[in-house]
């Protein structure tokens, strides 16, 4: 059978039934269905499949849709491989030249250098020989973030003081000696106002999040109790989203933006999203709407 789009997901979602997950699979399920029925309503024939299947025939769609591909982080080499042999056969949405580059946290120094703001950030390159406490005093950053450039879900992400670098010492060689990793200032407004989230699509805002982390935690992903409500943006943050989202080359058809208040009380990048970003349609059923149009725009 010939399609028009894939939608891109892993293995503990590809079902297209939320009555047979439980928890928060549920919702994601539910959420793609919401995104895949969008698409269906713009006359594109869809389907929803696990982007490791050995039996799919990726030329046989004009286009494939990263949505919750939420393992590749885990499966960093064999992902890289699918990307080369996927994007010889077909179109991919975002573009293979964005996803490369959004893969690897490197990226926020080329946004820096294109005029967007971010907090500090120290990169350590794979197979550096030094320690914690070589590269942690001389900063004076009394509270700091450790974690993989190549990343996602807080997977091997640490909160580093002077006092515990001892602690996480054995943990960052065994990790420095396979992947980069990169170091920067805590951002306390994290803890105390949470992230914000700003989807973006063809170009312009459709709908925001904040996410809070639970009392005690620093992290905001749900895996680690995290919360998700809905957030009415002011200007000045809709247009930090949107200047972000600009400043990308090629052009995303989609983005999620995250954002903070610095310590310094400035609006700041923490990440910008284009592979596989979690967007809550499922809090903004109308927003799928618009990336349906955005996509068979593209299309």
């Amino acid at each position: 059978m010939r399609y028009d789009l894939i939608l891109l997901t892993e293995a503990r979602y590809e079902s297209s039934s939320p009555a047979a997950a439980s928890g928060y699979a549920q919702e994601i399920i539910r959420e793609d269905l919401l995104v895949q029925e969008a698409l269906t309503r713009k006359g594109l024939r869809t389907a929803r499949f696990d982007w490791a299947r050995p039996d799919v025939d990726w030329s046989s769609t004009r286009a494939v849709l990263f949505r919750t591909t939420w393992d590749y982080f885990h499966r960093f080499e064999e992902f890289s491989a699918w990307l080369d042999k996927v994007s010889a056969q077909t179109r991919l949405i975002n573009p293979i030249e964005l996803i490369r580059w959004n893969m690897d946290k490197h990226y926020l120094q080329d946004l820096a250098g294109r005029g967007i703001h971010i907090p500090p950030v120290l990169f350590i390159h794979t197979g550096d020989h030094t320690t914690l406490e070589e590269l942690c005093r001389p900063t004076g950053w009394p509270d700091m973030i450790l974690k993989p450039a190549v990343s996602g879900s807080a997977r091997h992400t640490y909160r580093l003081n002077p006092g515990n670098l001892s602690d996480y010492e054995a943990t960052f060689q065994s990790l420095i000696a396979r992947e980069d990793m990169m170091l920067q200032p805590f951002q306390h407004q994290v803890v105390e106002q949470g992230e914000l989230s700003l989807m973006v699509i063809a170009g312009k805002y459709t709908h925001a999040v904040r996410k809070v982390a639970k009392p005690g935690e620093f992290r905001v992903q749900s895996d680690f109790g995290g919360t998700v409500r809905r957030h009415e943006p002011t200007r000045e943050e809709i247009a930090f989203a949107e200047r972000a989202v600009a400043a990308c080359a090629p052009q995303p058809v989609y983005a999620r933006v995250d954002l903070i208040r610095d310590n310094g009380g400035r609006l700041a990048l923490m990440e910008l999203e284009l592979i596989e970003p979690e967007m809550w349609f499922r809090l903004f059923p109308a927003a799928a709407e618009r990336l349906a149009v955005a996509v068979a725009g593209a299309l």
